[in-house]
């Protein structure tokens, strides 16, 4: 008996050996890295035709989530819904003019949290959809350059002139002859820079949040970006049509490029036109990676990315053509998916999750491995142990919502239903990710799916009521 215990202590040693150690740091500096429109078409997550050298650098060192979904696609409310941890709903974070502090007055952002625990917080570039939302979470008033001369950022004569008059937008591209920082990303890496450089003089814990506006339209970076992607290689979406069976509600006029010079007011666009956007939405990912890159090179060089969480996420997915539509506003997976990196202080494995995450995890997430506690707001769930396993078993299900249609997502199917003001279901598509990855094919009501519709739209309409009579404490704080 004597020899067994010894036996059991020995082996017990040797794991604890082998295990890897966690070192916990004292307060953990955040890079919180926002990127307007990115969906998760990049080198890390196997697209090799894409040049995201540094965004993949960052994968390689950290945790890629490839099943990371919005909990709404448009811009103001997924920022706004992710950065107070808190669900989206029929009258709650609800389009691109979202104001948190309307929606949820008394919530602490995410921001907020770190600045009441000591940190200096930091606002650049497009992190809230409104730079003044919140704007107490900052220790230094946000800032935005594209708020301070033409959002359109335009650089070319061209375009310049058109959009001169105040009548149109002009093309929803362009190639500039000029310097990374003539548009708007080179200035907000250049004025991250000078903030981590100050801020490690200072020696203060930081959460600086960098929110670069590309690959949102139009569709501008320095033209040496655009050579990257020769305009022979560039082709339209295999799928370049609505799915089989796909109700209307399903598909959107894709208004928000319909505003830009030489998009028709209907239809579809043309082939040379739609080449050109692809090759655009491509041409500005590089040039972003490479701002991206620059801010985490300073990271590095300050001598500060030991002891430094680094998140990178887009707000959405966005729909190059997919389905015959343009832009997010869709419960497609192509608007829904969007890309989640995660390095952190313990953690710098390089490992990929398929795990199902929601953005509202994140908030919980950072919270746990910067060691605060998490307001009861929260509607998320930490991640932080698939950081350790990440192919332990996790979610059954998220959920994202758009106007009125409202989604399910498990491991293998996408499950939507558009409900109407009087609760009644007007539409709904059924997508099974294992057959049809693509989602060219509403099955919703093929044989022998009878069973798993109603199981999806039991537990749609469970999580819909839980959020109905669900008593916001999220309102009050705390």
């Amino acid at each position: 008996m004597k020899y067994g215990k010894l036996i059991l202590l020995f082996i017990s040693a040797c794991l604890a050996a082998c295990s890897p150690q966690r070192e916990k740091i004292q307060q953990p500096n955040v890079l919180f890295i926002a990127v307007d429109d990115l969906r998760p078409e990049l080198g890390c997550y196997g697209q090799s035709h894409i040049i995201s050298p540094n965004i993949d650098k960052l994968a390689n060192s950290g945790m890629v989530f490839t099943n990371a979904y919005c909990n709404i696609p448009v811009c103001g409310a997924s920022r706004a819904s992710l950065l107070t941890g808190i669900r989206p709903t029929v009258n709650r974070f609800v389009d691109y003019n979202t104001w948190a502090q309307e929606d949820v007055p008394g919530a602490i952002s995410l921001p907020a949290l770190f600045k009441q625990n000591g940190y200096h917080t930091i606002s650049n570039g497009k992190v809230f959809h409104h730079k003044d939302d919140l704007k107490d979470s900052w220790t230094e008033a946000p800032w935005n350059p594209a708020e301070t001369s033409s959002y359109m950022n335009y650089q070319t004569k061209l375009n310049q002139d058109i959009f001169s008059d105040g009548k149109q937008r002009g093309f929803p591209y362009e190639a500039g002859e000029v310097a990374d920082t003539a548009y708007f990303d080179g200035k907000i890496a250049s004025k991250t820079i000078a903030d981590l450089k100050r801020l490690k003089e200072e020696g203060k814990p930081f959460f600086v949040a960098t929110g670069f506006l590309k690959p949102h339209l139009p569709f501008n970076a320095p033209k040496k970006y655009w050579d990257l992607y020769p305009e022979e290689n560039i082709q339209l979406p295999n799928n370049y049509y609505p799915p089989q069976n796909a109700p209307k509600a399903a598909i959107h006029n894709f208004g928000e490029l319909r505003s830009y010079y030489s998009i028709p007011k209907e239809g579809p666009v043309a082939d040379s036109t739609a080449l050109n956007l692809i090759r655009g939405y491509y041409a500005c990912v590089s040039y972003v990676d490479v701002q991206i890159g620059r801010v985490l090179d300073a990271l590095d060089e300050l001598g500060l990315a030991e002891n430094t969480i680094v998140v990178l996420w887009g707000d959405h997915g966005w729909q190059l053509g997919e389905h015959s539509i343009w832009c997010k506003h869709a419960n497609f997976k192509t608007s829904l998916n969007a890309p989640l990196i995660i390095r952190a202080p313990g953690y710098n494995d390089q490992h990929r999750s398929k795990a199902l995450v929601e953005f509202i995890d994140i908030y919980p997430t950072l919270c746990e491995l910067s060691g605060l506690e998490k307001p009861k707001q929260l509607h998320g769930k930490s991640f932080v142990p698939l950081l350790e396993n990440p192919d332990q078993a996790w979610k059954e299900k998220v959920y994202s919502r758009f106007i009125k249609g409202e989604s399910i997502i498990t491991d293998r199917y996408l499950y939507t239903e558009w409900i109407n003001q009087q609760d009644s279901i007007y539409a709904s598509m059924l997508y099974d990710h294992q057959t049809d990855p693509d989602e060219n094919k509403n099955i919703v009501g093929a044989n022998g799916i009878k069973d798993t519709v109603q199981s999806l739209h039991n537990q749609l309409h469970q999580h819909i009521e839980t959020d109905r009579t669900y008593i916001n404490e999220s309102q009050q704080g705390g």
